[in-house]
């Protein structure tokens, strides 16, 4: 497995080569009130700002600069790697077909019809979005893009970790959110593979946390999803998927964060840090200050992966 993680990180660095043209290398911000609270250096990685306002730009850059011009392919979903998979796809001249479920929002469906891809609206709930587009991939010799289940996807999400260990001589811990576990495999293995002596925290929302319940049983393993703020983050894990055995083998440890820790992290970071992002990023927050009080006195970065998020849940929080 030690060859596996280095492999991944060497995929990270062959990916910012192909992708460095394509994305933005977002900054990282020091904490304003969080981490002076908090008695230690906190530091965001404010994927935010990439382009389509999410990290899941750098994997679908990465997968699409790493195949043969002119290989079709195809991909399932109405969120942030919808968008990003699009967008990437319009940069770098792909043809892409995009399976949405009949139920999406009129916005999701506009911004990506607006990239100039194949939609093909299928299903009722994104699962069967899901396996339509990986029965089509089949049928017609199309390239199924995985929003995690992919070494040129995890790559291009390490690109992450690069720049960091670029813009901060020292981190002693990292904190990502855990969902399917493209975002934290990728950063993990560049960390483990060049600066082993930071830990990696994986954050997983309580309310759909399969990585972490299958990290706990050595195997993919079925949970019950309840509705989570950090929605970038919900949803079960492929069978046979490649994150989990990266995931053991790179992450340090995980924690679990309630509904109510999230909302908390998310309102702190509105109102004490000015900054508006996803649940997902409130969730990688959420898990530092649980365990802020081991974490004085060093180097902490927060991954703050999306700022794609309802205006009513922001006015919400405002409001509360």
């Amino acid at each position: 497995m030690e060859h596996d993680v280095l492999e991944q990180a060497a995929g990270a660095v062959r990916a910012r080569r192909r992708i460095r043209d394509f994305i933005y290398e977002t900054p990282l911000l020091p904490s304003r009130a969080i981490g002076p609270t908090a008695g230690s250096s906190l530091l965001f990685k404010a994927e935010n700002f990439q382009h389509t306002g999410s990290f899941k730009f750098r994997g679908a850059a990465s997968k699409m600069t790493a195949i043969a011009k002119g290989q079709g392919l195809i991909t399932a979903s109405s969120g942030n790697h919808g968008i990003a998979s699009a967008k990437a796809a319009a940069m770098t001249g792909n043809r892409l077909a995009v399976v949405l479920p009949k139920t999406v929002t009129p916005a999701k469906l506009a911004r990506i019809e607006a990239f100039g891809v194949e939609i093909k609206l299928y299903g009722d709930e994104s699962g069967q979005s899901e396996e339509h587009a990986q029965d089509t991939a089949r049928a017609r010799d199309l390239v199924y893009v995985s929003p995690y289940n992919d070494p040129e996807i995890i790559a291009g999400q390490g690109t992450i970790a690069l720049e960091l260990l670029e813009q901060h001589p020292r981190i002693d811990n990292i904190f990502v959110a855990m969902g399917g576990g493209g975002l934290i495999s990728g950063i993990a293995s560049v960390f483990k593979s060049f600066s082993p002596q930071t830990r990696v925290f994986g954050v997983s929302a309580e309310n759909s946390a399969a990585l972490a319940a299958s990290m706990k049983a050595g195997r993919i393993v079925d949970v019950e999803h309840r509705p989570t703020l950090a929605d970038g983050v919900a949803g079960g894990v492929d069978p046979g998927s490649m994150t989990l055995p990266l995931a053991l083998a790179t992450i340090d440890e995980v924690i679990h964060c309630s509904e109510t820790e999230i909302t908390a992290a998310l309102k702190e970071l509105l109102l004490s840090e000015n900054m508006i992002v996803e649940g997902a990023a409130g969730l990688a927050l959420a898990g530092f200050q649980k365990v802020a009080a081991r974490c004085k006195d060093t180097v902490n970065v927060v991954v703050l992966c999306g700022g794609n998020v309802d205006p009513r849940k922001i006015c919400a929080l405002a409001g509360n």
